[in-house]
């Protein structure tokens, strides 16, 4: 089972260094610890950045972004929408 709170949390530490307004995924890899192989996990969740750029692209996610907050809230639901969780 994800744990939905560790995962946000794990998505806000990984985005957070990002030079905001971000207004492409591009913009976001600079600031992940593994470039694009950063990984994210949780419970029977796992994706990592590349992953989960093609996951959310063409779907909910509207670039720019003006904060951390606002980037990590549209995952979330990406996420969930798509039924990873």
């Amino acid at each position: 089972m994800v744990d939905k709170e560790d995962l946000r949390q794990q998505f806000t530490e990984a985005f957070e260094g990002a030079d905001y307004p971000v207004n492409s995924p591009m913009d976001l890899v600079p600031a992940l610890p593994d470039g694009p192989a950063t990984s994210f996990e949780s419970g029977d969740f796992s994706m990592t950045a590349m992953e989960l750029n093609s996951e959310i692209s063409g779907g909910d996610s509207e670039f720019p972004y003006e904060s951390v907050e606002e980037l990590v809230g549209d995952l979330m639901d990406s996420l969930e929408d798509s039924g990873h969780f």
